[in-house]
């Protein structure tokens, strides 16, 4: 069972986070990953990672790379170490006061090519929805997805958009595959990058949260060409929001 921890960085995102460590540059790929979960707040501002013996072990990499990644983190202010039986290490890092200016910075220090980006998501989310309704949901994947949905609807603005690419990342762990979860991550970690840097506008939190609830519905109801458009409809929506700000 998929729990709902993301204090401690347990969850569909997370696994998609914490996977194990695969290249040649291990420490680099590590301080990658925790710059991840960092940023996509699968590991909230004041909240807490996993123990050092667990996440050592999830990410496939000795203590030793885990410590000097950690510190690495430290030394650029994303995290803090405390000590006692309450300690560990904490999230510290806050986001830039959104502005345009900050926007268009993290898109060219990226490279993203926005009609690249836009497209690789599309067929990412849209694939994981339709697959769904295609093949249903266990009462356990329901239960699961109810949860996370209404997280999103009750949350506070601040905390939002963490919340809200949790939902997104649960449709993708919820069809099974690791590979579809691995790059929705990835494409929502660019994503995010950008969205950071733009004011929270409530009225579009209304709007957004109601295409939440469409895409759901047509899950629930085994309507697969129900789930494709009201896929398209949600990402269209932020895809212009980023163009206007943007330009």
């Amino acid at each position: 069972m998929v729990t709902t921890n993301t204090d401690t960085g347990v969850g569909p995102a997370a696994e998609a986070v914490f996977r194990p460590v695969r290249t040649a540059n291990p420490f680099e790929e590590t301080v990658e990953r925790l710059l991840s979960a960092i940023r996509l707040g699968v590991v909230a501002h004041g909240a807490r990672f996993p123990s050092e013996r667990e996440l050592a072990a999830r990410l496939g990499v000795s203590r030793i790379t885990l410590r000097e990644a950690l510190r690495a983190l430290q030394e650029a202010g994303y995290v803090e170490s405390r000590r006692g039986r309450f300690g560990g290490t904490f999230v510290t890092y806050v986001r830039p006061k959104p502005s345009r200016s900050e926007a268009q910075r993290v898109l060219r220090d990226t490279g993203t090519d926005l009609d690249d980006l836009f497209a690789f998501r599309r067929v990412l989310e849209t694939g994981a929805a339709v697959l769904l309704a295609e093949t249903g949901l266990s009462p356990e994947q329901d239960r699961l997805l109810t949860e996370r949905l209404t997280a999103v609807e009750e949350a506070e603005v601040d905390d939002y958009r963490r919340l809200d690419t949790v939902l997104h990342l649960t449709l993708a762990e919820l069809t099974g595959s690791p590979s579809l979860s691995t790059a929705l991550t990835e494409a929502r970690m660019r994503v995010n990058g950008l969205l950071d840097a733009m004011p929270m506008l409530v009225r579009n939190l209304e709007h957004s949260n109601a295409q939440h609830l469409e895409i759901v519905r047509a899950i629930r109801d085994s309507d697969p060409e129900a789930a494709r458009r009201a896929v398209r409809e949600h990402l269209e929506g932020s895809e212009a929001l980023l163009r206007g700000f943007l330009t």
